[in-house]
């Protein structure tokens, strides 16, 4: 058990200095004063009792979107991505993942991604997947998505699936209303969330299928969720438009140079424009997209290599939010914990409170880095190292 004393909690929502007790794989208690608990103390089950002052408290932040087995290989087959180990994840405070499968349906397989995510759970954190990849028919488990939902615990939904986007399978709108169709009663059936990733490409469709299968179906603009929203100018006013009417938007922390000077906005400059646009808060979250691949370009913009996306842009886009945008850090804080938490139904998930999952992160209260990430009330990384690796993560 562990007992934090005197910390700020933010949770995400500004609480004030409380302590808060851990024990289990729950919290406990989060209180004025909780005192010592000596009583508690044993040499079976020691009490650790942590000075938070010096620290904020947290949720473990909810990547909704990466690449737990890797992804990549659009350049060949030497660029595909490594998988990722545990600590690329703890380490940045991140104690919940949604994994999924990217371009390459063939050399990614469901099976694999479903070992990748049980691997993720035994290590200590919390993991779910989609079902599918970019293209349509999807490869499910199963057969088909319904079932994929209603039998396998992990899968929560379907995607990610490409549109308006070159390397999409060019589907029809009649089969992505199908998928979402079939998503939504898997889901309602199985009491997850069954929503459906859209990988946005910058094509100049932009969200015309998805308002089109809103408009002539019964299908709730909730059901989707199209990612990498701020990846140009144009398909950021869409997603304005299409979050004042209610939907969901989410956006890519992992970005280049290169793409942010060819129009591509920030997480933490699209929060502060959304906000300033009457966005509702609770509309808008951000994710990785780590374990994913990232040209490099020398000075004179030839490509000149790879490298991986990584789970600690989220934090970063939190502080830049904070330092650069003026936003106050429980509104920042939401897009990372909250917001993806209650879309995706992951009761316990992203909020700090007696009863939910002790998925708690200690930043230090100037820089905003991470210092001490609890995942189900165990210890995982203290003073920003790990204490807690991947069997096969070098010691």
């Amino acid at each position: 058990m562990y007992l934090i004393k005197n910390t700020t909690v933010y949770s995400p929502e500004f609480v004030g200095k409380k302590d808060i007790l851990l024990g289990g794989t729950k919290i406990l208690a989060i209180a004025n004063d909780l005192g010592t608990f000596s009583s508690l103390n044993s040499t079976e089950h020691p009490l650790q009792i942590i000075d938070g002052s010096k620290f904020l408290a947290i949720p473990g932040l909810v990547d909704n979107h990466l690449h737990p087995t890797g992804g990549g290989g659009e350049g060949g087959y030497t660029t595909r991505t490594p998988e990722m180990h545990l600590s690329e994840i703890t380490t940045a405070g991140v104690t919940t993942v949604i994994g999924t499968l990217g371009t390459d349906g063939t050399s990614r397989t469901m099976t694999n991604l479903i070992a990748k995510i049980k691997a993720l759970k035994e290590e200590g954190i919390s993991a779910w997947c989609y079902s599918g990849n970019y293209h349509l028919p999807i490869r499910t488990l199963t057969g088909n998505i319904t079932d994929d939902l209603i039998l396998i615990e992990e899968v929560i939904g379907a995607g990610e699936i490409a549109l308006s986007d070159h390397r999409s399978s060019q589907p029809t709108r009649d089969e992505v209303a199908r998928l979402a169709a079939q998503t939504r009663v898997g889901g309602m059936l199985s009491g997850k969330a069954g929503t459906i990733n859209i990988h946005m490409g910058d094509g100049p469709a932009m969200l015309a299928m998805l308002e089109d299968i809103v408009a002539t179906t019964e299908i709730p603009r909730t059901q989707f969720s199209p990612t990498h929203m701020s990846r140009n100018p144009d398909l950021f006013k869409a997603g304005i438009q299409w979050a004042k009417q209610g939907g969901y938007v989410d956006f890519t922390s992992c970005t280049v140079k290169q793409f942010l000077d060819e129009g591509e906005l920030r997480c933490s400059t699209s929060l502060k424009i959304l906000l300033d646009e009457g966005v509702s808060l609770d509309r808008i979250t951000f994710s990785s997209d780590a374990g994913g691949s990232l040209p490099t370009f020398d000075s004179k913009g030839e490509l000149s290599g790879m490298v991986v996306g990584t789970c600690h842009s989220m934090l970063h886009e939190v502080r830049l939010s904070v330092q650069k945008q003026g936003i106050d850090l429980a509104t920042a804080l939401a897009p990372v914990t909250a917001n993806p938490a209650d879309r995706l139904k992951l009761k316990s998930k992203g909020h700090l409170a007696t009863g939910f999952d002790g998925d708690l992160v200690l930043l230090n209260r100037d820089t905003l880095e991470v210092d001490t990430v609890f995942a189900m009330s165990k210890l995982m990384v203290q003073s920003g190292k790990p204490v807690v690796k991947g069997l096969f993560e070098k010691a």
